[in-house]
């Protein structure tokens, strides 16, 4: 397994995690060298190193705009750090107070949502389109332009 020496921390790395620095946005190659100056286009860092850089940019920036973080923007940037998903934990912490009406109507848009009613919701055109059309040609209930499925 080839491997190459990390700019910043000396270690080791897989040549899979390796990043140049001219391929760095200018705003996290100044993060970067606020710990290390020498720092430049030429140098290399892991992709570890680098997301440890973005993180703390990210942290930094929050704070200069907002002043101190809040509690969701702690969490929000710890997430990040962590690569989580930070919509499903709010999901899991929500479940306890949510009501009888809130959990129908999530079932009712998720199941709106899905090709199962797509199919099924097409089907059901194309049939009352052919009921209309084949089986009651004399005095249809819902003639052409079938105005009772607008």
């Amino acid at each position: 397994m080839q491997t190459f020496v990390s700019s910043i921390s000396n270690k080791t790395y897989p040549t899979t995690e390796k990043v140049p620095g001219k391929l760095i946005r200018d705003c996290i190659v100044d993060e970067i060298k606020r710990e290390h100056p020498d720092f430049n286009d030429a140098s290399t860092i892991s992709i570890s190193e680098l997301n440890e850089y973005r993180n703390r940019y990210i942290q930094n920036s929050v704070t200069k705009e907002m002043g101190k973080l809040t509690e969701m923007e702690a969490l929000v940037v710890k997430a990040l750090q962590n690569d989580e998903t930070l919509s499903d934990k709010l999901n899991e912490d929500q479940r306890e107070t949510i009501t009888f009406g809130q959990r129908l109507a999530d079932k009712v848009a998720s199941f709106g949502g899905s090709w199962t009613f797509i199919f099924i919701f097409f089907s059901f055109l194309i049939g009352w389109m052919i009921i209309n059309i084949a089986f009651l040609t004399k005095k249809p209930f819902d003639p052409y332009p079938f105005i009772l499925l607008n």
